[in-house]
């Protein structure tokens, strides 16, 4: 099945346009954005989101406004300028100049797993298909500078899938347990939202069983509320309160509170400028981390019911703060500071979502940066996605013939 045979049979329709038109503005029908269209502007909201924020990664407000004259307003150089390579041993990598960060790397090896099992993934399949996509296939690695494993870039909590799965042999649905608790396994979930589009529920149970394999506790249900923001985000007129409201209605303890923290203070500003301080002391409560983010304490990313990571409860308040605009939401994360390449990341990805344009100056300069093709994965994607939902329908339809079948018998049964 091509997949104009499979958009025609999932759509209903006979190859027509698959946008609906939900009003006029002057005259000027307006049409809700497609899947495609929704999934390209996922996947370049993230991009651009974790290449504005990889610069400025690790500090807060003040120093960001103090290093750059300003607020950043979009890509930017390197924090210790041509000493990137040296200025910090541990990460020699150079953020900045429109390169993508790990957050990128992993959602785009994440694609290449679905490209390949074309169907809803699990613990089993991180173990199977996504470690040697981080094992054993190389690929160009912008903050390197060079095509490398992605393996020799990820971070220690992402490291932690080989260590665990390759040598480890531990069953995939626990092997998450003993990581650092963190935004790892978030981080990347936005393609299981997509293919999952308009269902949170089943985008939250696949990110769960999935994000096992990688984190536990709060970082995991991280994972399972972002996928199914992502998710409902793709509804037609779903709205930066609508997709808060979702994840509320998913959340689990600690983060659950958290987004509901964050998102109330949110929803009393409309630029991100105010909203800065009020937003990390709101979250200040579930954070693990602390206020400096670069010497955390003992008690950090240590599993928890009462606390949360950050990463996701700012990307949604910052989504409501812009009301879903890509531009406005992306740089509200990235003047937040601290994580913010992966709040940025998500951020960008819900408001693309959403169908709010994604800045086309950020897109080339980043796509050309980084050396990233942003069309192919997002075709992949939603060739994926197309044949996810028929073989969801399939198997739904099977399930209510023998649940018919089951139950023939009890229309005619006696109660008494």
């Amino acid at each position: 099945m091509t997949l104009a045979d499979t958009e025609r049979d999932i759509a209903g329709d006979t190859g027509t346009d698959t946008g609906a038109e939900t009003g006029t503005a002057a005259g000027i029908p307006h049409r809700e954005p497609d899947l495609a269209a929704r999934v390209a502007g996922a996947l370049a909201g993230a991009a651009v989101g974790d290449a504005l924020g990889g610069p400025v990664e690790g500090w807060t407000p003040e120093q960001i406004t103090e290093r750059h004259g300003g607020r950043v307003r979009g890509v930017v150089g390197p924090w210790y300028g041509d000493d990137w390579r040296t200025a910090r041993p541990i990460a020699p990598y150079h953020k900045g100049d429109g390169h993508v960060t790990d957050d990128t790397l992993m959602t785009h090896a994440l694609i290449r797993v679905y490209g390949k099992v074309r169907d809803h993934l699990d613990a089993y399949a991180v173990a199977e298909h996504l470690v040697p996509e981080l094992m054993t296939k190389p690929v160009w690695i912008p903050e390197l500078e060079a095509e490398a494993l992605p393996l020799q870039r990820i971070f220690l909590a992402e490291k932690w899938l080989v260590a665990r799965l390759h040598y480890g042999h531990v069953d995939p649905r626990e092997a998450g347990t003993g990581n650092i608790v963190n935004c790892g396994a978030a981080m990347y979930m936005a393609p299981v939202g997509l293919v999952n589009a308009a269902d949170p529920r089943g985008a939250y149970a696949e990110a769960l069983d999935m994000a096992g394999a990688h984190q536990s506790s709060y970082g995991r249900e991280a994972a399972g509320v972002f996928a199914a923001a992502v998710a409902v985000a793709c509804r037609p007129g779903a709205t930066a309160e609508s997709v808060v409201d979702a994840c509320l209605g998913l959340a689990k303890d600690g983060t659950r509170t958290a987004i509901e923290a964050v998102c109330e203070v949110a929803a009393r500003h409309d630029e991100f400028e105010s909203a800065l301080g009020p937003l990390r002391a709101a979250v200040a409560p579930y954070d693990t981390v602390g206020p400096d983010y670069r010497a955390p304490g003992l008690g950090a990313r240590r599993p928890s019911r009462l606390h949360a990571i950050e990463e996701l409860p700012i990307a949604l308040g910052m989504l409501l703060v812009a009301s879903g605009d890509c531009r406005q939401a992306v740089l509200g994360a990235v003047n937040y500071g601290r994580d913010c390449d992966s709040i940025a990341t998500m951020a960008g990805a819900l408001a693309g979502a959403l169908g709010s344009p994604v800045p086309e100056e950020w897109t080339d300069t980043v796509c050309t940066a980084s050396r990233l093709d942003l069309d192919g994965p997002a075709r992949t994607l939603t060739e994926v996605t197309y044949e996810i939902a028929a073989r969801d329908r399939e198997r739904h339809q099977t399930r209510d013939t023998e649940f018919a079948r089951l139950t023939a018998s009890d229309v005619s049964a006696d109660p008494r």
